[in-house]
């Protein structure tokens, strides 16, 4: 890749076995910064007892849609439970969070509508607006005012308009201001969508997201999507909004009219996982005084953080270019560090970085060691580079 020698491939590692805060790869044991477990749920008792209990009474798969055939009741108990957590008045669950944003987008939204988003959406939006055949404009990231200049610009020209952003991007680990953009939708007549995946089980005092960490009613968010594979320790994905909006995504989405429901045991296991939240609040508490000290040692280390804010359960250490990504990447992971690399496309050419995802379960040495080792081996990186060395050589001739 670009002429860097990757200690493993980013991508597709090698086998592994995780074991809370740590992970096994290539019988090396890791502390693990690279998974999205953020409240620890997947290791849970009572999340495994209820997959257990699904996978002995129901089998491994309900082999059918649930329109036509693969309806469970841990269906129906995961929806009313999905928008009960969410404030919402309803919710459906897809087999997958990818096929619940590509299938909403482009079932609600067609020819003669008009589609904006944030620059750093996820994958899912972005190919969920291109199906739906609208006119899409992306603004730049975060900025609201360029938002608002292109709905004054546009809006009126378009039948409906839908504007799409993150609740907690994943790439970034900042926040919108979601006061602004309910304020916007309702002044121009679009509906708001928020994918805030990386929101739930993280943002607010109860996990509930970014709805209630800016203290806003989750109804005022017209379409609000969810993961079930991170804070939620299953596989899938949800949006939740009015009644009216199910219903339509119930016989129209093809991602839930035409493909498997969901998996009995991922069902119960979200399921079992919404239970633990509520019973548990103290995971929420402990996993965000855990991101906080993340951030504010990698702050005292003076290593670049890029948009990062304190609320967010990932933080980014920027790198650079590809090859200073590999170089990071192979030296932290030499040390027994396994974090997540982004590189082009999925973040600007010249902005890779290793991504840290924090949880409830690591402990305060663990994080501060991360820390620490990353900061040790970037300046280690930066000294050896040659411009390092050529500024050097340059300032002992002066003196």
């Amino acid at each position: 890749m670009g002429g860097v020698l990757w200690h493993r491939e980013p991508l597709l590692p090698a086998a592994r076995r995780h074991h809370g805060t740590t992970t096994i790869i290539g019988g090396r044991e890791y502390l693990n910064f690279a998974v999205c477990d953020y409240l620890g749920l997947s290791l849970h008792p009572s999340v495994i007892e209820g997959a257990k209990a699904a996978l002995s009474e129901y089998g491994t798969c309900v082999s059918a849609s649930r329109i036509v055939g693969g309806e469970l009741p841990l269906h129906q108990l995961l929806e009313k439970k999905i928008a009960a957590f969410s404030g919402t008045e309803d919710a459906i669950v897809f087999v997958s969070g990818h096929a619940a944003n590509l299938s909403t987008i482009s079932t609600l939204i067609g020819e003669g509508d008009l589609i904006l988003h944030d620059e750093f959406v996820h994958n899912s939006v972005v190919v969920g607006a291109r199906l739906s055949r609208a006119t899409i404009l992306s603004f730049h990231h975060n900025n609201l005012e360029a938002l608002e200049k292109l709905l004054a610009r546009h809006r009126a020209r378009y039948r409906h308009a839908l504007i799409a952003v993150e609740g907690s991007y994943s790439t970034e680990a900042d926040i919108p201001d979601l006061l602004r953009l309910i304020e916007l939708k309702d002044h121009y007549g679009a509906w708001l969508m928020v994918d805030d995946a990386h929101g739930l089980g993280v943002l607010g005092s109860s996990g509930r997201g970014v709805a209630e960490l800016f203290r806003v009613d989750a109804r005022k968010i017209d379409i609000l999507m969810g993961t079930l594979s991170k804070s939620l320790a299953s596989c899938g994905g949800f949006i939740a909004g009015e009644k009216s909006l199910i219903e339509i995504l119930k016989y129209k989405a093809p991602g839930f009219v035409f493909s498997v429901g969901l998996p009995p045991v991922m069902a119960a296991a979200a399921l079992a996982a919404l239970q633990v939240i509520e019973n548990e609040p103290e995971r929420i508490s402990r996993l965000q005084a855990n991101a906080r000290f993340f951030f504010e040692e990698a702050k005292r280390a003076d290593l670049d953080t890029g948009n990062a804010c304190v609320h967010a359960a990932m933080v980014p250490i920027m790198a650079g270019g590809l090859s200073c990504v590999g170089k990071l990447m192979n030296r932290v992971s030499a040390r027994g560090i396994n974090a997540s690399p982004i590189i082009y496309p999925g973040v600007p050419i010249n902005a890779g970085r290793l991504r840290f995802f924090i949880t409830s379960e690591h402990s305060v040495e663990q994080l501060g060691a991360a820390v620490s080792v990353t900061k040790e081996e970037l300046d280690r990186i930066v000294r050896s580079a040659p411009h390092h060395r050529h500024a050097a050589a340059r300032s002992r001739a002066t003196a």
